[in-house]
């Protein structure tokens, strides 16, 4: 049974009905009186419309609620930068700054002009020039010796999978719960003296690069990345006729862009500020790194000259990180993989 009112009309009816039945919306009320009806104003969407929040959707309107949590994620911005930015912005200063000012007020900015002379100094007299070549080397060989591992043993894990294949997995991973330090005397005494080739490579760039290659976390990182890559696409390469080696090179790499730049990325920040293992195999001090050279030289060096020296130092890996930031988390690896 529906109710309706004198004027005839149902009591959910609303503008909609009353259009329908011929009148204007604004003309339903008694006495031909026009009704406004305004519309309703739709908040901006908050970051805190979801399903799980710590604020409500009801408290979020509440303006005091809303001015408070705007001035806390600001502080938090704030301190963000401070932490992170901060002390490179400070030990760029340092490297400008004569030394006495550094040590008399460290937090003054250039109470007594610039000195650009540091730079210079650290650069030809204290020969960082040399150190930082013998660091990018260091780096550059690392970083090809992980990827190659890294990819090849992530492909035949994930995308070819032998029958072995999980029992290989399993000694990779089991690999990472030993201490780096307990493998330091037998990785010693192989490169001192290698099974193959029988010449030690002590004083030898190899000595950094191989041992750099036996990285599980970038192969098990990488192989959980080739496990999330749609299967479709290599069964229709090997319909295609493609072989194993075409399917990595054309087919996995091009859609493994984000991995390989996060791996590229571990890969050369921990070559560039490794210390331990460049200190015990690299014995002449004309092939050491800055990561092994500084610490040495940080009593027989002026102040500002040396931290002008640390500041080169930080050059590569920012640069590095700057240049692949944004394959972090882009997925536009995957675009275009799969049709239909």
């Amino acid at each position: 049974m529906t109710v309706t009112n004198p004027t005839g009309q149902r009591p959910d009816a609303g503008p909609v009905a009353a259009g329908a039945a011929g009148q204007s919306p604004g003309f339903g009320a008694p006495g031909g009186a026009a009704r406004v009806v305004r519309p309703v104003r739709k908040r901006g969407k908050s970051p805190f419309d979801s399903s799980r929040s710590y604020v409500s959707e009801n408290d979020w309107r509440n303006p005091r609620v809303r001015i408070v949590m705007k001035a806390l994620h600001a502080l938090l911005l704030v301190m963000l930068l401070v932490v992170g930015i901060g002390p490179m912005l400070l030990l760029a200063k340092y490297a400008i700054t004569p030394t006495q000012d550094i040590i008399r007020t460290p937090l003054a900015i250039f109470p007594n002009g610039v000195r650009w002379e540091n730079i210079s100094e650290a650069w030809n007299d204290v020969q960082i020039s040399k150190y930082f070549l013998n660091t990018i080397w260091l780096a550059a060989g690392s970083w090809f010796v992980q990827m190659l591992v890294a990819t090849t043993g992530g492909f035949v894990l994930s995308v070819l999978r032998p029958a072995w294949g999980k029992v290989v997995y399993s000694l990779v991973v089991a690999t990472l719960f030993v201490p780096s330090v307990v493998l330091l005397v037998p990785l010693y005494l192989t490169i001192l003296n290698p099974p193959v080739v029988g010449t030690s490579m002590i004083n030898s760039f190899w000595a950094v690069w191989l041992p750099s290659g036996a990285s599980a976390f970038n192969v098990v990182l990488m192989t959980r990345f080739f496990d999330g890559l749609p299967r479709e696409v290599f069964e229709a390469a090997k319909v295609d006729g493609a072989s194993s080696f075409r399917l990595f090179w054309s087919i996995v790499l091009p859609m493994s862009k984000p991995i390989l730049g996060v791996v590229s990325v571990f890969a050369t920040i921990a070559s560039w500020k490794d210390f331990l293992w460049p200190m015990l195999v690299l014995k002449d001090t004309a092939k050491q790194p800055l990561s092994v050279r500084l610490p040495a030289i940080a009593s027989q060096t002026d102040l500002g000259v040396f931290l002008a020296a640390l500041a080169i130092s930080t050059l590569i890996p920012i640069v590095f990180f700057i240049a692949f930031q944004r394959l972090f988390l882009s997925g536009a690896g995957l675009g275009g993989a799969v049709k239909g």
